[in-house]
């Protein structure tokens, strides 16, 4: 079977755990993944993450990174201002399994994001100096570390498998959705026809080559989707749509039947150099 070529069609970050997507033309690949991304998290009182699975009005808000801080608006809000080297008081929290240490972000902030979300909320940063490990199961071995993320430092999604999605909504007579819904890192567009919808199930690795050198990723996870591509990210509103179609095709053996939709990934090499939207790449079965 010949390789895939392919065309890295769009980059975001997601400097807020579930907040919006910042869609970016460039992106420094880092130990995490991409620079910035997952990098704070909005906890409740005890310290546990919050998501759109509680919180759907968090799609609303809205971060525009800036060379110093990240802007964060949201519906009804002044603007809230995060300074990249400012933190206060060291705390833990908890994400998924993992209770990690991290840093509380201060009053003011959680003064801002709870008055949007109507409870008491606080932001929080990672601590860089800790390393949260994905699952060496899924991993095989490897030690790849991430910020905020639900397990792994990528999320790599084909636009043929949105396309697809797209064209079996309209079958139905639903409207179409964006990509911004399944939350990837990387969008892989096709240059022939060696791309395919959900061709990331199958490829074991993606080389990207950039001006600083390669980037290699690792595919090692089928992404397991829950109820949050089932949100709205314009309006916040939530339906069934995506879910039941998703239903009707994308049960996967390999997840026990659950629904899935995009690959996690691994960095394998490519750390500190600068992925761009139009780099080309070529991506490997792994049969």
């Amino acid at each position: 079977m010949s390789d895939v070529n392919f065309r890295v069609g769009a980059l975001y970050v997601h400097p807020i755990k579930s907040c919006a997507a910042v869609p970016v033309n460039q992106a420094l690949m880092i130990e995490t993944g991409l620079e910035f991304d997952r990098a704070w998290m909005v906890v409740d009182e005890r310290g546990d993450f919050l998501s759109q699975r509680e919180l759907p009005r968090m799609a609303l808000i809205r971060p525009t990174l800036r060379a110093a801080d990240m802007v964060l608006r949201a519906p009804g809000m002044l603007a809230l201002h995060i300074a990249y080297d400012t933190v206060e008081a060291p705390t833990r929290v908890t994400v998924w399994d993992d209770t990690v240490p991290a840093y509380d972000m201060g009053d003011l902030a959680a003064q801002w994001f709870s008055d949007f979300l109507g409870r008491r909320v606080r932001l929080v940063r990672f601590d860089p100096d800790h390393k949260r490990l994905s699952s060496l199961k899924w991993t095989g071995g490897i030690e790849a570390e991430n910020q905020f993320t639900d397990g792994f430092p990528l999320l790599v999604v084909t636009r043929l498998a949105l396309d697809e999605l797209n064209t079996r909504l309209a079958a139905q007579g639903r409207p179409a959705v964006t990509m911004e819904r399944f939350r990837p890192n990387l969008v892989l567009d096709a240059v022939d026809e060696t791309l395919t919808a959900h061709a990331e199930d199958h490829l074991e690795e993606l080389h990207i080559e950039t001006d600083d050198g390669p980037v290699r990723l690792k595919l090692v996870k089928p992404c397991v989707r829950c109820s949050i591509p089932d949100v709205d990210p314009a309006t916040a509103e939530t339906g069934q749509a995506v879910g039941d179609t998703l239903a009707g095709y994308r049960a996967d053996a390999r997840m026990n039947g659950g629904l899935t939709f995009g690959m996690n990934a691994i960095v394998l090499d490519g750390v500190e150099r600068l992925l761009r939207v139009g780099h080309t790449g070529v991506g490997r079965w792994a049969f």
